[in-house]
């Protein structure tokens, strides 16, 4: 699913879903952005960001699909972060548009994780020392995001409310569709 070269990409990936953001990422903020990745549209990109080696790549839409790229960005191109970085859907009112959020979990009513076996809900949650660093650059950029649990859905519309309510009660911040793949 991935045409690059070992050592194409970085050994941090930004992740986008949409592979326009990915090229508008690269475009804007990148020094230098090459495409590396283009196979269905997923654009992948690398450049540098100050000085440091940086890749961008879109995942598209659902768990199955970052499920796809990031197996193989792990495995095949030796990346060691991916930062799943887009849009996503407030149900906490504190949380307003544009406002940064930080999932440290994702809860999900999805089966993807039955893959592995586990007895009971895996509930992935982020690598503490990548997401302090993210806390810590918003504090110095005076900027306050939101830092909690986020609900990771297989659908988009559709969902009854009362469900929505019951995340939002234990303290659900935002729901989206990849992060807890």
């Amino acid at each position: 699913h991935i045409n690059a070269k070992p050592g194409d990409f970085a050994k941090t990936v930004l992740m986008p879903g949409d592979p326009l953001r990915s090229k508008f990422i690269a475009e804007n903020f990148l020094e230098n952005p090459v495409l590396v990745n283009n196979v269905r549209g997923v654009q992948g990109y690398t450049g540098t960001y100050k000085g440091t080696k940086v890749s961008v790549m879109a995942s598209g839409m659902g768990m199955p699909s970052i499920g796809i790229y990031s197996y193989e960005l792990y495995n095949v191109f030796g990346v060691e972060n991916i930062i799943r970085i887009g849009s996503t859907g407030s149900i906490n009112m504190n949380v307003k548009i544009r406002d940064i959020v930080f999932g440290m979990g994702a809860s999900t009513n999805s089966a993807f994780a039955n893959q592995y076996e586990l007895p009971g809900t895996f509930a992935p949650i982020a690598d503490y020392k990548l997401l302090s660093t993210c806390a810590n650059t918003c504090k110095t950029l005076n900027l306050k995001p939101h830092i909690g649990n986020v609900f990771t859905s297989d659908s988009f519309y559709g969902e009854r409310q009362e469900i929505t309510k019951k995340w939002l009660e234990m303290g659900v911040l935002a729901t989206e569709m990849e992060a807890a793949a």
